[in-house]
């Protein structure tokens, strides 16, 4: 009996929190179903967190056990914190899956951060819009408004007509009375959702402390390229992430402005008066017909080859299969193997600048936007900061684009600023998938019909998804070739290089995208590090400099990674700097091809 009577007690105990905080777990509970529901995107395949209503348990039951170990005139601040800053932070979260079809982002929080109080002010009288009220954004207050209603009738019973009032404290007293003989079979059920709870969501739990522990957010965004990443599955937990991300953000951003402003140029011959770098996206060289591939998917670069005027570059690798990754290392004069890390280092574009060319940038990517993925934001966060923005470019694009060409409408709106010596940075959105949306219909050439001899072992929606990705290569064709175009009576070179590769079906995988998780073997290497890359000179950059594309022409089969770019590009430039090394300069006699070429930083291309 005495073991009984104990079983009883840890039983009551386990349910204490939420008898004493019921109002508080009920309707928490339900804010928490609410706004999954509604942020649940309205696609094919989309579908709720699996483990929602027993993690959300756990999370409710964890919050009424902290409140029920607070003394009481503490807990009831606790408790209204609580209240404010979920329901606040779940009304801006569906609110912006009503309004831009995102949830809160570490971008969206930037922007918040960037507005004043004219607009944080025209963003609360949109709140309370009639088409907003009207929007899965007025569940979520037509259960504030319960809940408050709720709280001022049980504190206040007089609201109640009296008749009324009686038959409520009868059912109330007789449903105590109930609950409380009950106790040890709610304790029961109690506390086997409890065990079943911690144990579904244990791995989720696990997953989010991994991802707030990231030092930078380059870490960040690798973990949450692993396949069982965290989901963060609450409106608040969006918001202690987008949080964290910022603030490793703001780290390294006030280590670039911090290197910024201690960038000197020592000299600048202006070798290239113009300098065309264009930055392609997920390029597979083995998709390419300019390397062998069996399907014509450059034949307008092919052309310019055989004028003569663009060399093909054979032996080239990206550093990362992230664009993030990569554009960090493209910009920085940092290369894999020196000392501190890349934002140590200047940006090419700020050396630049400061030597005296107009820096262009034109990008289909990473502009700030509210609808934005961490891995752009991760990208693009250095590219975006007001200071390091003016400090790298003259002239940017303002919006985004459906399809690359519209950049070129871009340039030609804003080439009436160019000077006499420019560097124009184009960044394409290229091959990013999805592939189908990355050409318009009419440079739809390829069926997935084309690849049933080439790929027998793939199933037809495999065949299209493949036809679709050589697509969206063969109209990347058309874009860079029209850029080209736009420099043919200029004194310019142009160099292309896309960020890295992708695999789409190589060999006999049943794999598009990339493998971020994945160990590095020579297979995988093939298909998402080995990348295009060429140089184009126009008839009066090589009638003026013979001696530069002469370089160009012998330097067509050395083996490159994509991380000494920049330094190629500040020779290009003729600027001199301190950061700059001869030994990174692809051009140079000095050179030094032996460098290893590290992959993610853990494996040497050269000896798989």
């Amino acid at each position: 009996m005495r073991y009984l009577k104990t079983i009883k007690q840890v039983l009551a105990a386990v349910a204490e929190p939420l008898r004493r905080n019921c109002t508080f777990a009920v309707f928490m509970y339900l804010l928490g179903c609410i706004t999954a529901w509604a942020t649940l995107p309205n696609v094919r395949g989309a579908h709720l967190y699996d483990n929602l209503y027993l993690e959300l348990f756990l999370d409710v039951y964890v919050l009424t056990l902290i409140l029920t170990l607070l003394p009481r005139k503490v807990m009831i601040w606790v408790r209204g914190f609580f209240y404010v800053v979920l329901y606040a932070t779940a009304v801006v979260d569906v609110y912006c899956f009503v309004k831009f079809q995102s949830t809160l982002t570490p971008t969206m929080l930037q922007l918040v951060g960037e507005t004043d109080s004219r607009e944080s002010g025209e963003f609360l009288r949109s709140c309370v819009s009639p088409d907003v009220l009207m929007s899965d954004v007025g569940w979520v207050l037509l259960l504030l408004f319960v809940h408050v209603l709720t709280s001022l009738r049980l504190r206040f019973p007089h609201f109640i007509p009296r008749r009324w009032r009686e038959l409520i404290k009868s059912i109330w007293l007789r449903t105590c009375e109930l609950l409380h003989r009950a106790r040890p079979i709610i304790g029961t059920a109690v506390l086997t959702l409890l065990v079943w709870s911690v144990y579904s969501s244990a791995h989720n739990k696990a997953a989010m402390h991994k991802l707030m522990s990231g030092t930078t957010i380059g870490e960040v965004e690798h973990t949450l390229t692993e396949k069982d990443h965290a989901v963060l599955y609450q409106p608040v937990y969006r918001l202690v992430f987008s949080i964290y991300a910022n603030t490793l953000t703001a780290k390294q951003i006030d280590r670039l402005v911090r290197t910024a402003k201690t960038v000197t140029v020592d000299s600048c011959s202006f070798r290239s008066p113009n300098i065309v770098l264009i930055i392609g996206e997920s390029f597979n060289r083995h998709h390419s017909s300019q390397y062998g591939y069996v399907m014509p998917t450059t034949p307008r670069q092919q052309k310019l080859e055989r004028q003569g005027r663009l060399v093909k570059y054979t032996d080239v690798v990206s550093p990362w299969n992230l664009t993030s990754f990569v554009f960090k290392h493209l910009f920085s004069l940092y290369c894999v193997g020196d000392k501190g890390e890349w934002c140590d280092y200047p940006l090419f574009p700020e050396l630049f600048r400061k030597a005296g060319y107009h820096v262009t940038f034109l990008t289909n990517q990473f502009l700030p936007k509210a609808k934005e993925a961490v891995y752009d934001f991760s990208g693009g966060f250095f590219l975006n900061n007001p200071k390091l923005s003016a400090a790298q470019f003259d002239t940017r694009n303002t919006q985004l684009h459906r399809y690359d060409e519209d950049l070129l409408k871009d340039y030609d709106e804003l080439k009436g600023q160019n000077t006499e010596n420019n560097l124009i940075i184009f960044h394409l959105l290229g091959q990013h998938v999805a592939y189908r949306q990355r050409s318009p219909k009419e440079h739809k050439k390829f069926r997935g019909d084309d690849y049933k001899e080439m790929k027998p072992h793939l199933n037809a929606r495999e065949r299209q998804t493949l036809a679709d990705y050589d697509n969206a290569i063969l109209y990347n064709d058309s874009v860079v070739t029209e850029i080209v175009k736009k420099f043919e009576n200029e004194d310019a070179i142009v160099i292309y290089v896309p960020d890295h590769g992708e695999e789409c079906y190589e060999g006999d995988m049943h794999f598009f995208c990339r493998m971020h998780s994945a160990k590095i073997d020579a297979r995988l290497a093939h298909a998402e590090f080995d990348i295009p890359m060429w140089i184009w000179c126009s008839r009066q950059y090589i009638k003026k400099r013979p001696e530069v594309f002469r370089q160009v022409v012998n330097a067509r089969n050395r083996r490159f990674m994509t991380d000494a770019l920049a330094h190629m590009l500040l020779y290009l430039g003729g600027i001199h700097a301190r950061d700059y090394k001869e030994q990174y300069n692809l051009l140079s006699p000095e050179y030094n091809e032996s460098r290893p070429r590290i992959l993610k930083n853990t494996t040497d291309y050269d000896k798989l």
